[in-house]
């Protein structure tokens, strides 16, 4: 009768700690309820997503580009500088002062055909494309931000449960062994909960790893590699993004940068076919100037009159006869069917990521819907059997730590799930962009859709 009521004291003891534990392993809560302390400063996406658009080097890179493509432009338009000199002619040492003939001028090239507005036109198509790999290169950085943010709110939430669970266990050791120590607990008890605590803390362990290396990749995203793990504002737990494949699809096609961009690709080779069409007319060459000349009038030679003032005028043009540019305009022709075969290259790569995306996001959906509605209910359901069960005395501690383990394993499946389904939802609102540091693509150049 003694080692009956022992053994029911120590029962007792472990279902108060079961009885502790089971608060944060409630239906519909991912977390602890944590004692009221201060809180402390935590981060928004908001104020994230602010620190991107303001640390990321690509950024700047492509707003740097911008204004790059509008200094070409300028430049495109503006006319050749003239040409201003002395000309002397006929100097004479011997009568210096007598023969000399001395002019200055002004020269100046008038480009024809309309090539300086055809070459503004050109640079005019490329500041476009600079924009949309701006408004591209700004998407990326946002997508990465917002899929890193999710992925950071899930380990955040998977510490902080580990860490209560590790926290539980510890105590569990403490306890069993102390009723170990009187005789009122198991050997295999004593041994199983110190098995299941050296578990929770490797859990916790890795669970911390993973939330550093996550911090890591969203400190480069920001451009502040000084950034530490910060509580992050937001939860999981909100509904799932339902999307509708067509409506996905149309946005797409008609709003991505990218197909923007190879489309402006086409205009600009367009007007790079109309300047290289421009070249074969000439340029007209007008130079003019007046001077002095020194030289005695041959017909007033006895009244020593000199030839005096005296002005030039010089105009021409370069005959198009052999070099006509053909082999400018059939560059630029090849050049208009590369970009337009751009536009459907671009356009098919989208799709087929598209309906990538869109699959893994309906899978991820779908295993988020089932655990939340099916697999964590059962598995809770499991876990509060065995828990009362050990309570009557009617099942063994080991089988209500595997269903502890199970229904933890459960939560943690569940919030990857959400995870993934906010990190594809997020692709697919955005374009599909991705990387946030790769270098923003030359203003002209072709750009490579990842």
């Amino acid at each position: 009768m003694r080692f009956v009521r022992l053994r029911a004291h120590a029962r007792a003891a472990i279902v108060i700690i079961i009885a502790a534990s089971g608060y944060c392993l409630a239906p519909g809560a991912l977390l602890a309820q944590q004692p009221a302390t201060a809180a402390p400063p935590t981060l928004t996406l908001a104020d994230l997503e602010r620190m991107a658009l303001e640390g990321n080097p690509t950024f700047a890179q492509a707003e740097a580009a911008v204004r790059a493509a509008e200094g070409r432009r300028v430049q495109a338009g503006l006319m050749p500088n003239p040409v201003v000199g002395y000309n002397g002619e006929e100097f004479a040492y011997r009568a210096f002062g007598d023969k000399s003939e001395h002019l200055a001028f002004f020269e100046q090239t008038f480009p024809l055909g309309g090539k300086l507005r055809k070459s503004r036109a050109v640079a005019a198509q490329e500041k476009l494309q600079a924009e949309q790999s701006s408004v591209a290169q700004r998407q990326r950085i946002l997508n990465a931000v917002r899929m890193l943010y999710y992925q950071a709110l899930g380990a955040q939430q998977l510490v902080e449960v580990r860490t209560e669970l590790a926290r539980l266990a510890g105590e569990a050791v403490k306890i069993t062994g102390e009723l170990f120590n009187v005789g009122q607990a198991d050997r295999p008890d004593a041994a199983q909960i110190n098995i299941e605590a050296e578990r929770a803390a490797l859990d916790l362990i890795m669970a911390e790893n993973e939330r550093d290396q996550v911090w890591q990749q969203l400190a480069a995203v920001i451009g502040n590699p000084f950034l530490k793990p910060t509580r992050l504002a937001g939860s999981l737990d909100e509904k799932p993004p339902a999307l509708d494949q067509t409506e996905l699809l149309d946005q797409l096609l008609a709003n991505s940068p990218e197909i923007k961009r190879a489309q402006l690709g086409v205009e600009r080779a367009r007007a790079a076919l109309a300047r290289a069409k421009a070249e074969v007319a000439p340029d007209l060459f007008v130079r003019g100037g007046v001077g002095y000349n020194r030289e005695l009038l041959e017909r007033e030679i006895a009244l020593n009159r000199r030839t005096g003032p005296e002005s030039q005028v010089e105009i021409g043009i370069r005959i198009p006869l052999f070099n006509r540019n053909q082999g400018g305009i059939a560059a630029a022709h090849a050049e208009l069917d590369m970009a337009e075969r751009e536009v459907r290259r671009v356009e098919l790569l989208l799709r087929a990521r598209f309906a990538s995306t869109y699959r893994t996001y309906l899978n991820a959906l779908r295993v988020a819907t089932q655990y939340e509605q099916r697999i964590v209910p059962q598995a809770q359901s499991a876990y509060d059997m065995y828990s009362a069960n050990f309570r009557r005395m009617a099942a063994a501690y080991p089988q209500v730590l595997i269903a502890q383990r199970t229904l933890f394993q459960v939560r943690v499946e569940y919030v990857e799930a959400l995870v993934h389904v906010w990190q594809n939802a997020i692709r697919l609102r955005g374009y599909l962009l991705e990387g946030a540091l790769d270098a923003p693509p030359a203003a002209g150049m072709t750009e490579e859709t990842k």
